[in-house]
């Protein structure tokens, strides 16, 4: 038999994973590459089993569907000769790299928050920054900073709706003083009084980021 045999199918079924190669695949498995050799040359029944059910959760496949892949004819009984023991420490393997792929998903979704979370830290000062800058452009539109704004502003924008994060009050706006969303920069208000927002805050979805920086609303009174 050909000894690279299995080894156009191997490569199929890592592409459908975003696996591009043995070392790889290897990395993420923990397999060495001398047991994945021997996957590809068809010599499955010489794996061990703790070895052929790591391959079947990074795969992606039962290893039932494994073995039925990889084996050759005289070995794809291979289940359902097994005793009712192995096949209970079977089950079990399968179960317990099951848990194991639920945790890492959960330690890659807490790695993604935590990227967010340091990103947030960089453009902060940006982020925070910027809304009034462009406030002050836009009242004045023989500014050139006018024509930059949309340069930066479309970038920030997608950003923050990838993190589901959006602004609390437009730069400007008028609004009731809401003192666990805004935060005064002189006087004493009582909240529902109006205030005029100097720097937006930011939350994502319940959970608050930046509070609005706002100051009373100069009242205009008639002589």
């Amino acid at each position: 038999m050909n000894q690279t045999d299995f080894t156009q199918q191997l490569h199929q079924l890592m592409q459908q994973v975003g696996i591009s190669s043995f070392k790889e695949l290897s990395r993420v498995s923990g397999i060495s590459e001398r047991q994945i050799l021997r996957l590809r040359r068809g010599e499955i029944e010489q794996m061990r089993l703790d070895v052929l059910l790591k391959l079947a959760v990074i795969l992606k496949m039962s290893l039932d569907e494994l073995l039925d892949y990889f084996s050759r004819k005289e070995v794809k009984k291979l289940t359902s000769t097994v005793d009712t023991d192995l096949v209970q420490q079977i089950a079990n393997l399968q179960t317990e790299y099951q848990l194991l792929q639920q945790e890492l998903n959960q330690q890659q979704e807490l790695s993604q928050q935590e990227f967010q979370q340091s990103t947030w830290q960089l453009l902060e000062s940006l982020l925070v920054q910027f809304p009034t800058a462009a406030h002050k452009a836009y009242e004045n539109l023989q500014l050139p900073a006018i024509k930059v704004i949309p340069l930066v502003q479309k970038p920030l924008d997608k950003l923050l709706q990838a993190w589901g994060i959006e602004a609390i009050a437009t730069v400007g706006a008028e609004i009731p003083y809401n003192p666990q969303q805004h935060q005064l920069m002189d006087a004493n208000l009582k909240p529902g009084e109006l205030v005029k927002v100097r720097y937006t805050g930011y939350r994502q979805g319940e959970k608050l980021i930046y509070r609005a920086k706002v100051s009373p609303v100069v009242k205009i009174v008639d002589h």
